[in-house]
């Protein structure tokens, strides 16, 4: 795995990590910084209370394991921002109207943050691609800014097309296909799909073009990706862009142990798996953010049990509400009936994804979904919901082609906002589609097993990402080499 490639060349190089308060964002960040940790660099990670528990253990595994790293703990200024206390994560803004105040939450940290990173005077900053103001204050310290893409390079290249040439100026209508120009491959969308930044100006424009700003002006991305997923698109965005970037990823091959602290129920979802055949279990989950009305949750749940396929399904919480709904005598017909076993709440994704038994995922084409699906080598069912979740769908189905869509094309500003339902007989068109045994199913099944080896590859002494890595450790000891450098002059 990506660790000890020279740990005593980093010891004296302070990094600093400032993950965005949101689980697919903070998660792969944790995991990066520990990567670091890992490899000597002296680690700090600023985050919040409530977030520090999430990865507090991993965190203490690696102090004891004599690691190099640490936790600046920071107040989530709850009151101030009108949110209930404890709402310290995205995970928690349950509503729209609660995920804006949050935002403005965390906009009243950057002082705060900001001083912080004074007083410490790292010699690098890795934040979130969403903290744009960061790339400034490197710039003023002296030292190189990182932002994290916690998506891949097939994202980027398709946006910053979009952004350039406007192909879905040439529709005439919202479910109209166009051609994205000027990729290594055909792809195809549709205005629908696009989000309400791209179709013109709107209350998010003006920080977009901060975060692109931020992003040419930094010293370079971090993406979890591997080059074996999307070569033809990680050298395009170098090529178009300018600008530098290192795939490190599957970054959750490196550090999962937090994949393995379970509850009764979890423990009681493997053990359902365990009575199941091979490859006869689809996993159905939406993401930590998503949100659905109850007519919604009624058509998933008649696909899930007409599709004749056993099922994992975790089910959050209904939108607008605290409740975790289905439908009434569901949950106690499939249990009778052993079709298919519920979790309310967190589930243990990936080891769920790698059991033997389960042959198909079901998901919202969240990046960090995607990367665990493939690690464990299954082909997938996809429903895109918002954010570049859309982007992403086209490169598991149009390029890499180890999916089938569900048929959802209408993009969401918010998770929990509302949207047009999609039917019971699309989702079970597309369950049995990737979970059959004809010709089409079979080679999604086996580039998908291909992409699993490649990516565990990718991570090991010798691997693309492993090489990344080595290039980037070296890229961070010269930079601050030539600056030691220019003082002495």
């Amino acid at each position: 795995m990506l660790s000890n490639m020279g740990s005593e060349v980093q010891e004296d190089i302070h990094v600093m990590f400032l993950p965005y308060l949101a689980p697919g964002h903070m998660m792969p960040m944790v995991d990066i910084a520990r990567l670091f940790a890992s490899n000597g660099f002296k680690v700090t990670i600023i985050t919040t209370k409530l977030n520090a528990i999430r990865f507090q253990n991993s965190v203490n595994h690696d102090v004891l394991s004599g690691r190099n790293i640490a936790l600046e703990i920071l107040h989530f200024p709850c009151a101030e921002a009108g949110l209930p206390e404890d709402c310290e994560n995205l995970l928690s803004a349950t509503t729209t109207e609660m995920s804006i105040k949050f935002h403005h939450g965390i906009q009243l940290l950057v002082p705060e943050i900001i001083t912080i990173f004074w007083k410490n005077s790292p010699d690098c900053i890795v934040s979130d691609y969403l903290f744009p103001w960061t790339v400034d204050v490197a710039l003023e310290l002296g030292i190189p800014r990182l932002a994290f893409s916690g998506s891949g390079f097939f994202n980027l290249c398709v946006a910053n097309s979009i952004e350039c040439n406007r192909p879905q100026d040439s529709v005439t209508s919202e479910t109209e296909s166009f051609l994205v120009p000027g990729l290594p491959d055909p792809v195809t969308l549709t205005r629908s799909q696009l989000p309400d930044i791209v179709k013109g100006r709107n209350d998010f424009s003006d920080l977009f073009d901060k975060l692109k700003d931020a992003e040419r002006r930094s010293y370079g991305v971090l993406m979890n990706s591997f080059y074996e997923l999307e070569p033809a698109y990680a050298n395009h965005f170098t090529k178009v862009t300018g600008i530098k970037a290192w795939q490190l990823g599957p970054v959750n091959l490196f550090a999962n142990d937090h994949n393995f602290e379970r509850g009764d129920k979890e423990q009681s979802c493997l053990d359902w798996l365990d009575s199941k055949k091979p490859k006869s279990v689809i996993y159905v989950c939406f993401g930590s953010l998503n949100r659905f009305n109850k007519d919604q949750i009624s058509e998933i749940a008649a696909a899930l049990e007409d599709s004749g396929h056993f099922f994992v399904w975790v089910v959050g919480k209904v939108l607008n509400s605290e409740e975790w709904w289905l439908p009434e005598g569901y949950e106690e017909a499939i249990n009778d009936s052993g079709k298919g076993f519920v979790v309310k709440g967190w589930a243990p994704q990936v080891l769920i994804l790698e059991h033997p038994a389960v042959g198909g995922f079901l998901t919202h084409c969240g990046w960090n979904s995607i990367l665990e699906g493939l690690c464990a080598g299954v082909s997938m069912v996809t429903w895109p919901i918002f954010a570049e979740q859309f982007y992403n769908e086209k490169l598991v189905t149009q390029v890499v082609k180890f999916g089938a869509a569900v048929g959802n094309e209408n993009w969401k500003v918010w998770a929990t906002q509302d949207s047009p339902v999609v039917n019971r007989k699309n989702i079970e068109r597309g369950v049995r589609k990737v979970m059959g045994y004809g010709d089409e199913a079979m080679e999604m099944r086996e580039r998908a097993r291909k992409l699993s080896e490649c990516a565990k590859k990718a991570v090991q002494e010798g691997g693309s990402s492993y090489n990344e890595f080595k290039l980037l450790i070296d890229d961070i000891r010269m930079y601050k080499h030539a600056k030691t450098v220019s003082k002495i002059d």
